[in-house]
């Protein structure tokens, strides 16, 4: 098994060197020419939106709401864990080039949620459903692509990402509580199987109040160890950005290369922020707004908090912690970072780190099941696919946290690297309907317009009538800001 896994992870740095990097520093920086790099130009109206965006669902998903999912599976355990293994198998350099994926791929997550929402649909239950799967279909007129999309996030979210995320939850209370796996499965039951049952709103009322608090304690805690060590913030950085383009691995406990910075980097980035991915926008659809870019601005400045703030503060903790916890026994990617903590504020601190992991990956497992659904729906309307979804997510929660997963683990990589490459074809593909809506927004802003209302007759750029009435006249959204 072991070997197997090796294999897959050779395999999945290949698909990463050769393939995802190229395709997705290429695509953020082509998307980021198209708008005039709008990550940059309207980044305070990004925070804007974001704190005026609590209102308005009137019955279905509020802006904040889609938002707090989508952060809730990013700020998980690829900030924890994810930093950690990007780290020991990449040396610091791999920072500089996690960095590098968010700040150019905040352009590509913003046409991703503003696609989402351009091309939603209605769901029976009232809310809407949207993402890669829907904007291939309604914007590519490709059904048989987006459903090859569908059937790969089903799979990847239902049973893979939740599985790994539960089984780090094990790992971790076991390392850090002594807490043995069958307990952990228990607790994590116990916890999962009302929200996910439950439905999307239900997720969005829990990940609303959790994914806010818990990242705000996390980066808490981090910036206390900044200050803690504020002398030190100069030289950790300088670290960084110089360790990108080392030519020769590091010693000292810490892996490195530029190769092995670049990939891990890049790889990590991607599993920690998302932007190209297509997971997120499937978040986004689900929202009640006035305009497709609100949403995207939205989600734009949610990679930024999770790259740019928490795997910054992140690596910091680590790296300021020094040699003896780097190359401690036990160090590993499931462990590095409590360790870290620990060695900075005093053992005390390992079990509210054991509690916050359980609670950053558990909103990370919910958040993964919205995506399963969404594309669910996409394949099949049918309840009976609805409550597969449901059941087959909670019974990987279980399983994750009762066995080993290394060819899961191994596997993430690969699931994440053909559902990047498939959503990022139709990303370019789509682009001219991006910047329109774009276009839109910032000419209704400069008319006077407090929050503009997208009408999709209205809107000169589009080459064609949008095949779903939600953007029309008589079906256009009417939110409130609040």
């Amino acid at each position: 098994m072991e070997a197997l896994a090796e294999s897959i992870l050779s395999v999945a740095d290949g698909i990463t060197l050769y393939g995802t990097i190229w395709v997705l520093l290429g695509t953020g920086l082509y998307l980021t020419w198209r708008t005039r790099a709008v990550q940059a130009r309207l980044f305070r109206h990004m925070v804007a939106v974001v704190t005026s965006s609590r209102g308005g669902a009137r019955g279905g998903i509020s802006s904040f709401q889609a938002f707090t999912i989508s952060l809730a599976a990013r700020v998980g355990v690829g900030n924890v864990f994810g930093v950690a293994a990007a780290l020991l198998m990449g040396g610091p350099g791999a920072i500089f080039w996690m960095w590098i994926v968010a700040l150019v791929g905040m352009s590509t997550a913003f046409f991703e949620a503003t696609l989402a929402q351009v091309y939603k649909v209605r769901a029976p239950d009232g809310t809407y459903r949207g993402g890669p799967a829907y904007y291939m279909m309604l914007g590519m007129r490709s059904r048989a692509l987006g459903a090859v999309f569908a059937i790969i996030t089903v799979v990847t979210c239902a049973f893979v990402i939740t599985s790994v995320q539960s089984n780090a939850i094990a790992e971790t209370m076991a390392g850090s509580a002594g807490t043995s796996p069958s307990i952990t499965a228990a607790l994590l039951f116990a916890f999962a199987a009302p929200v996910i049952m439950g439905g999307i709103r239900s997720v969005a009322r829990v990940t609303e109040i959790m994914a806010p608090i818990m990242a705000m304690i996390y980066v808490i805690m981090a910036f206390v160890i900044v200050v803690m060590n504020l002398g030190e913030f100069p030289r950790i950085i300088g670290w960084i950005i110089q360790d990108a383009f080392a030519p020769q691995p590091l010693v000292g406990g810490l892996g490195g290369g530029i190769l092995a910075a670049v990939i891990n980097g890049t790889k990590r980035g991607l599993f920690s922020n998302e932007a190209g991915q297509g997971t997120a926008p499937n978040a986004a659809a689900t929202a009640t707004v006035r305009h497709p870019v609100r949403q995207g601005l939205i989600q734009s400045l949610g990679v930024f908090v999770d790259t740019i703030i928490v795997c910054t503060a992140t690596a910091f903790v680590i790296l300021v912690a020094g040699e003896g916890v780097w190359a401690a026994e036990g160090a590993n990617p499931a462990t590095l970072t409590t360790m870290a903590v620990a060695h900075a504020l005093g053992e005390w601190a390992t079990v509210p780190m054991a509690i916050m992991i359980f609670v950053l990956a558990f909103s990370s497992i919910i958040a993964a099941y919205v995506y399963s659904e969404v594309n669910m729906f996409f394949v099949t309307a049918s309840p009976v696919g609805m409550w597969a979804v449901r059941v087959i997510s909670v019974a990987s929660v279980v399983l994750g946290a009762l066995v080993s997963l290394d060819v899961v683990w191994a596997s993430v990589d690969i699931a994440m690297a053909i559902m990047t490459i498939t959503n990022l074809v139709a990303l370019i593909a789509l682009s001219s309907v991006g910047v329109a809506a774009l276009r839109d927004y910032e000419a209704r802003r400069r008319a006077g317009e407090r929050d503009p209302q997208f009408i999709a007759e209205d809107c000169e750029g589009l080459s064609r009538p949008l095949p779903t009435d939600v953007w029309g006249r008589q079906g256009a959204q009417s939110a409130d800001v609040q």
